[in-house]
């Protein structure tokens, strides 16, 4: 495969916010702490002093790691964490079965190649990539479908509590269908066979997930972690306890979010009161204040301020952070460097850098993963044919419609020119009537405004026209534009890396690995 690249702005897909800050603009520097940057990494290295327990990370991620047969690469990886010298470069991802959508997977080889890059420019350190992987969130309707083409594949069950630990024994029938889809090919049973693996050898949805994450990416050193342990939450235990009771995240992100909304930045996520779950086996509910003591919702668990604090140590891992909380989480168990993420990610990130300072935890270097559209050969043969390049092709169709037709057609079909003389028309008549009588300056502008209007509408009515002679071509154009943008979004949103396996099997993952480029900030457009 071949790759170009365009601007992220030559997209129009990204917010403002994220724009602004892979280009450093200064008015968001208040908001996180090193430049995304080989400048910026240079920086953070020698200040990031972390005080987690490494030995205690490496046998829980030897622990993990049991219960698969892993890559040495992977077993080598978590060995280095022992190692002060050695940093994790972290993306984080719900457990979307058979890997979700595309990004899923431009998000593990963005931190793949940033760990590879790092470890090029900064070869006194090492740097391991980390899968974090979302075994506490509990929204199932977000991870439990896949789309493949024109049907999406669903896993319909009951389900309550976080989804790491769901049991997957009812997945079958949507496993069957899957491994439909990707035939026989020798692709599509080389894939198959990894996916009845990871379904079928384990009991939970968290297992499921690393085993067929590690069998795509192991070879390259990939460490998957699930946070969901006692031992790792006990590290979080006293900022679990102060920020319950003085409720200090809720204060911080909400004053940043109104510093942002000043700056015209919509914020992604707002915090509550209390940013913590209380979750036992099949339940993860909200923690409530409810006059000075705290109530778990949806059942009649309540505590003291004591009780609270004892129930904390005891069993920290009943407290789950939401996604406000969830970073701190992150950066207090991992010798973290960076973290990367999607555009929403990056700017919620941005959001929490006061609550990092506040419990004087080092907030990691911001990246945007890389963003991929794939054009097929047929696609690209047809954009040839039409005269539409990788730019245009970002264009919504109507406006690939109208710059097709005005750009094949031999026609003049703007009537600038002839706007810009009755604008000067109107402009003598109006000075002719003010003369006359003042209030016919109104009446002059008025009558303006109507021809320049009929002039417009002549023009849509000229282009319409000519579309209906070129139903053949515009029909085309609309076909291309629906295949690789489906649903109107980019297609790493919807598609699922099921066709790109079986066409390309492992190819597909290498070449991601080849033309990625996490510090480029640039959009990557891979074709044949």
């Amino acid at each position: 495969m071949q790759a170009k690249y365009i601007s992220y702005q030559d997209t129009h897909a990204f917010s403002a916010a994220v724009l602004d800050y892979l280009a450093c603009k200064e008015q968001l520097k208040p908001y996180y702490k090193y430049s995304p940057n080989l400048k910026g990494f240079a920086s953070a290295i020698p200040n990031r002093n972390f005080k987690g327990d490494r030995a205690l990370l490496v046998e829980i991620l030897q622990k993990q790691y049991g219960l698969i047969k892993s890559s040495s690469s992977v077993k080598a990886n978590i060995n280095l964490l022992a190692d002060e010298h050695t940093f994790t470069v972290t993306t984080g991802h719900q457990l979307n079965i058979f890997t979700g959508p595309l990004y899923f997977i431009y998000k593990i080889v963005s931190t793949i190649n940033l760990a590879r890059e790092l470890r090029h420019e900064f070869p006194n350190y090492n740097f391991v990539p980390v899968y974090w992987m979302a075994t506490e969130d509990h929204d199932f309707e977000e991870i439990n479908h896949v789309k493949l083409e024109d049907k999406v594949l669903t896993w319909n069950k009951k389900t309550s509590g976080a989804t790491g630990k769901l049991n997957i024994k009812d997945i079958e029938d949507v496993l069957i269908a899957y491994k439909g889809f990707l035939g026989i090919t020798e692709n599509g049973l080389k894939f198959s066979r990894l996916v009845e693996d990871a379904y079928t050898k384990h009991v939970n949805l968290s297992d499921a997930t690393r085993e067929l994450v590690d069998s795509l990416f192991g070879r390259h050193g990939l460490v998957c972690i699930d946070a969901d342990e006692p031992a790792l939450k006990a590290q979080f235990a006293e900022i679990i306890y102060t920020d319950i009771i003085e409720e200090n995240s809720s204060k911080l992100i909400a004053d940043s979010n109104a510093g942002l909304e000043k700056l015209g930045y919509k914020p992604q996520v707002n915090p509550r009161e209390i940013n913590f779950f209380y979750m036992t086996e099949g339940s993860r509910e909200r923690i409530i204040e409810d006059k000075g003591s705290y109530r778990i919702k949806n059942t009649p668990l309540r505590f003291t301020k004591e009780e609270l604090k004892n129930e904390i140590s005891a069993y920290p891992e009943k407290f789950s952070p939401n996604v406000v909380m969830r970073p701190l989480y992150q950066e207090v168990i991992l010798p973290n460097l960076a973290y990367i993420g999607g555009g929403a990610e990056v700017t919620y990130w941005l959001q929490l850098k006061a609550n990092f300072d506040h419990y004087h935890i080092p907030f990691p270097i911001l990246l945007l993963r890389n963003s991929v559209q794939f054009i097929d050969k047929r696609s690209e043969q047809r954009m040839h044919i039409l005269g539409i390049s990788q730019r245009d092709l970002f264009n919504d169709t109507l406006q690939l419609e109208n710059d097709w037709i005005k750009s094949h057609i031999n026609l003049q079909f703007s009537l600038s020119e002839e706007e810009k003389a009755i604008n000067a028309v109107f402009d003598q008549i109006k000075a002719n009537a003010f003369i006359i009588d003042k209030t016919l300056a109104q009446s002059a502008d008025a009558a303006k405004t109507r021809a320049l209007k009929l002039i417009s509408n002549l023009e849509k009515k000229m282009l319409r026209a000519e579309k209906r002679k070129h139903k053949t071509s515009l029909a085309q154009i609309e076909s291309l534009k629906g295949k690789l943008f489906p649903s109107g979004g980019l297609q790493e949103r919807v598609m699922n890396i099921a066709p790109m396996y079986v066409a390309y099997g492992d190819g597909f993952i290498d070449s991601l690995l080849e033309h990625l480029k996490p510090l480029d900030n640039k959009f990557t457009i891979l074709f044949d």
